[in-house]
């Protein structure tokens, strides 16, 4: 790189993408380095790394401004965000007309160039000042993709245009634009790069599912890149045989046409003619026929751009398999052709349409019409054909709801009955993906597959089929069916046949075998697997089937142990509604579902509702199954929790202790759940304040799941973690540490980033770090799992609640007062609600607060928080809880700051008394407040009372009075 040579990044909005290209084109020929996605960036690349990355080579950044570039979702990126940040190193070119509202207010104060309404040579040369001034180029330069001769003196077909320069091509039948295309950027820039890659003829196909968007993005690609060609033909090519005939209409177009020959010698001059013009593209719509197709293929230095529900172009030409929007890319379209439609609304809704393009078009003008979005919604689920067959969508052929009844009877016509079959049992079975090993497992049992129960290549050559009829998506393993493919389809069979058809289903889904619910390596196998027992028509069509039953419950324990508490709800919820009524309340299966059903409103922080359910439950199963059945033992341990999260320790305890003897009974002392009893005693009496009586029950609990379940069984890591707590409690922060960071590491390798359990694990490693003094490293972590609390558990969840007090307790410490307290109320009035005004987690909050709001000065509010949160605890935990004790302190501290000398030194020799008894000597809180009662004795005078109490001879320092939070 030579002194005047200059490295820019080319930023710009996917609509501008000719323009980008021939900006880093001038560049490049000016001998400048230019970085462009479209040219150095590979498909799968992590677009943020690669955009930071480019930022921090870049020299400066060229921005292409125009209005598609301030539009409100790319302001919010990422790449605008680093834009932004390096406003001095911004170039800004304009590429047409704006004014000051067009642009955000930090960049109005930028100078910039316009290059629109300007010829070649002028906008080149406003581009070379606006970069200050042109760099001798070292050598030749071509353009990116194809080699090409020195650019200076050899015209080279495939450089870039001035778009602005020419208008649409000199040949060119293209229908009009969709205003509406939004998304797809990612696959346009594909695309283009697939296209410009070569001198030679290059095709490119792009195939995929009815409505999923093929015909709109090779309309979009014609439009944006019109001023790259000179000639754009759009050709219907669903009929092959009729595609001589379109080439003679363009040879017609072209004057080379031929009136006596017949449309094959036309056709072929076209041909010949194409081998040797530049910059042409042709648009092959529709071309479900590849062996038909091939032989019409032009060869030369053009461009072939097919669409096609046929994914069998090997060979024939470069494929991408077009698969539905992205959540982010339908939720930006549905905001702009839907007023007033919220984030949340829209990510319901194309969740429901499992975002299909057509889908989300129709559903688009449905909603603009005035039907409410509740309303429509609830349609889908009851009149899902009907609703989609309704349409007012230009841009597509023909609704959903036709495009999938046209291509389905179009396989049966072909004379396929065992892809018909297979497409109608895959449409009653979920939308994700089906192994297709399930189906050749049970093939001679399935009644509604006709042909040979024994011939292997039947699930072969039946995909094939429907993958050909853009039916489903293949792949090596396993067939998926778009879940409105799938909702369309099932109202076509009669009753008998969908009875028959629903027997086959429960027969597939009944032999498959993925092993312990509970295991975390066999959680892969039951996520495929309940993705198609989670589907109504499933769960409500079983109740006759115990083995079946057996898995659905199977499959909600999987869900609950995975860490995902609204899957096992809404699951357990459908089934109970269900067998509930058709099996009883009293039916055992019924009884395991509402267990279930309890488990999982306990892991969604609603326990209020959880523990009528979970109670209900342990009255009938004492009833119909006796105390000591070692499910009732279930729903006892269920209860204690639920008393537990209720914030009634002792009633907990009892019940714990009662489940436990009779669990080791009944059971013996190893079985896993006697052992779940014993580690649920030990956590009742912690709460109870009982650290030290809960820890060598923990120890012992710890030991024997080692023994049992190994190293790394969840419920292994969940005893590890409970000491490591309860050491934390007792004082010993520096082996709960060592205790927790492995934990940690465990769970994060086995359950993942974002189970409950590892964030559980990640909250109390940061509780230990703060406790250790490492305040930033806990902010640190305590703000990373909030966040993650927040958008896997939600905002009111008792453990996000939790993770907003601790990243507050932690400011608090680094003495940002001001910043923590907004936190501390919030997560005061959430608990307040959510739990409970007596709930101790609801007090912990009160007095965490009423701490900060005295280091902020407000005392009197404080000494009423601290005083009235004390008399809670007396009254809720007793005198002796630590939590208690911890209040006696907070007053005293008020007192003593108020120079109320006399009551602060009775509280707090009250309190140190019992701090003694429960804690010992040795513990840091019973220090701390051993300090704190010193500090108030010499602040009266009675100095030697105060050294002797700290074992040292009196001295004239000052020393802080420390406070504790909890």
């Amino acid at each position: 790189m030579t002194d005047t040579t200059r490295r820019f990044f080319v930023s710009y909005a996917g609509p501008d993408q000719a323009w980008a290209e021939w900006v880093g084109w001038q560049l490049k020929r000016a001998g400048h380095q230019v970085e462009l996605d479209r040219w150095d960036w590979q498909t799968g690349d992590d677009f943020v790394q690669k955009m930071s990355l480019a930022l921090q080579r870049a020299d400066a950044v060229v921005a292409v401004f125009s209005k598609r570039y301030f539009a409100a979702e790319r302001w919010s990126g990422d790449e605008w965000s680093a834009t932004v940040a390096m406003r001095g190193r911004l170039v800004p070119v304009a590429i047409e007309a704006l004014t000051d509202d067009d642009i955000p207010a930090l960049l109005r104060n930028r100078l910039y160039k316009g290059l629109h309404g300007l010829d070649e040579p002028a906008a080149t040369a406003a581009l070379l000042e606006a970069v200050h001034g042109p760099v001798p180029p070292a050598g030749p330069v071509a353009f990116p993709g194809a080699a090409s001769p020195d650019a200076d003196t050899v015209p080279d077909p495939q450089r870039p245009r001035l778009p602005s320069s020419v208008g649409l091509p000199e040949v060119w039948s293209v229908r009009r634009r969709n205003p509406d295309f939004s998304g797809r950027e990612d696959e346009m820039v594909q695309l283009r790069a697939g296209l410009s890659g070569g001198h030679q003829a290059v095709v490119q196909a792009l195939h995929g599912m009815g409505g999923i968007g093929k015909t709109q993005i090779a309309l979009e690609y014609a439009h944006r890149f019109a001023s790259q060609y000179d000639l754009v033909w759009w050709i219907d090519a669903e009929q092959a045989d009729q595609l001589p005939v379109r080439y003679t209409e363009l040879a017609d177009r072209l004057g080379i046409a031929k009136s006596d020959a017949g449309s094959e010698a036309n056709a072929h001059a076209l041909l010949q003619h194409l081998r040797t013009r530049h910059r042409w593209l042709l648009v092959l719509d529709n071309a479900d026929q590849p062996d038909q197709i091939e032989p019409w293929l032009p060869e030369g230095p053009g461009h072939v751009l097919i669409t096609s529900r046929n994914p069998d172009w090997h060979g024939i030409a470069h494929q991408s398999d077009l698969d539905v929007f992205t959540r982010p890319d339908s939720q930006a379209y549905l905001k702009s052709r839907i007023p007033g439609i919220t984030p949340e609304q829209a990510d319901l809704l194309a969740l429901d349409l499992g975002d299909l393009p057509l889908a989300l078009a129709q559903a688009a003008g449905v909603l603009r019409s005035g039907m409410s979005l509740d309303r429509y919604r609830r349609l889908l689920t009851t009149n899902t054909e009907l609703l989609l067959q309704e349409s007012d969508v230009r841009d597509y052929p023909a609704p959903l709801a036709a495009t999938v009844i046209i291509a389905a009877t179009r396989l049966t016509d072909d004379g396929h009955p065992d892809a018909t079959a297979l497409l109608r049992l895959g449409a009653f079975l979920g939308p994700d993906p089906i192994p297709t090993a399930w189906l050749e497992t049970v093939r001679p049992r399935l009644t509604t597959i006709p042909g040979d129960p024994d011939d292997p290549m039947w699930l072969r050559n039946a995909l094939q089929h429907l993958g050909r009829f853009g039916l489903a998506r293949t792949d090596f393993d396993t067939f998926q069916i778009h879940r409105l493919t799938q909702a369309i389809l099932r109202t076509q069979p009669s009753p008998e046949q969908a009875a028959a058809i629903g027997d086959d289903v429960t027969t597939v889904l009944a032999a498959v075998d993925p092993g312990d619910p509970q295991s975390p390596a066999d959680w892969p196998a039951w996520a495929s697997l309940t993705a198609h027992l989670a589907t109504p028509h499933v769960t409500t069509a079983v109740t006759g089937q115990p083995g079946l039953r057996a898995i659905l419950l199977h499959a909600t324990h999987f869900l609950i142990r995975s860490g995902l508490p609204r899957a096992a709800h809404g699951l357990a919820q459908a089934l109970h509604r269900s067998w509930n009524t058709d099996l009883g309340p009293n039916h055992p299966d019924t009884l395991t579902c509402a267990q279930y059903l309890g488990h999982a409103s306990v892991d969604l922080g609603d326990y209020a509702t959880a523990r009528p359910i979970i109670e209900d439950t342990f009255v009938r199963r004492r009833r119909v199954l006796g105390e000591d059945h070692p499910d009732t033992l279930h729903s006892a341990n269920d209860a204690g929790t639920a008393l537990s999260y209720a914030g009634e320790p002792a009633k907990a305890h009892r019940l714990h202790e009662d489940a436990l003897v009779r669990r080791r009974r009944v059971l013996g002392e190893d079985h896993p759940d006697t052992l779940n009893s014993a580690s649920n005693l030990a956590s009742a009496l912690g709460e109870l304040g009982k650290y030290a009586e809960a820890r060598p029950m923990q120890e012992d609990a710890l030991a024997r799941r080692r023994r049992v379940l190994g190293e790394d069984h969840p419920d292994t890591l969940s005893s590890a973690g409970n000491l490591a707590s309860t050491l934390h409690a007792l004082g010993e922060s520096a082996e709960a540490r060592r205790m927790h960071e492995d934990t940690l590491a465990r769970r994060r390798r086995v359950l993942g980033e974002d189970h409950p359990d590892t964030l559980n694990s990640a909250s109390n490693l940061a509780t230990t770090l703060h406790a250790l003094g490492e305040s930033a490293e806990a902010r640190r972590m305590h703000e990373d799992t909030l966040a993650r609390r927040r958008r896997i558990l939600g905002e009111d969840h008792p453990d996000t609640v939790n993770s907003v007090g601790n990243v507050a307790s932690v400011l608090y410490a680094l003495g940002e007062y001001a910043e923590a307290r907004p936190m501390e109320q919030d997560a005061l009035a959430r608990r307040r609600r959510i739990l409970g005004e007596d709930h101790p987690d609801t007090l912990s909050s009160a007095g965490n607060l009423a701490t900060t709001l005295h280091a902020l000065g407000e005392s009197a509010e404080a000494r009423r928080m601290h005083e009235d949160t004390l008399a809670r605890r007396r009254r809720v935990l007793g005198e002796d809880h630590p939590d208690t004790l911890v209040s006696f302190n907070s007053v005293a501290v008020i007192l003593h700051s108020l120079r109320l000398y006399p009551e602060a030194v009775e509280l707090l020799q009250d309190a140190r008394a019992r701090f003694l008894r429960v804690h010992g000597v040795h513990h840091p809180d019973t220090t701390q407040i051993t300090r704190n009662l010193a500090a108030s004795l010499r602040a009266m005078g009675r100095r030697h009372e105060a050294e002797q109490l700290m074992g040292r001879k009196a001295s004239k320092g000052k020393r802080r009075f420390g406070r504790k939070r909890r």
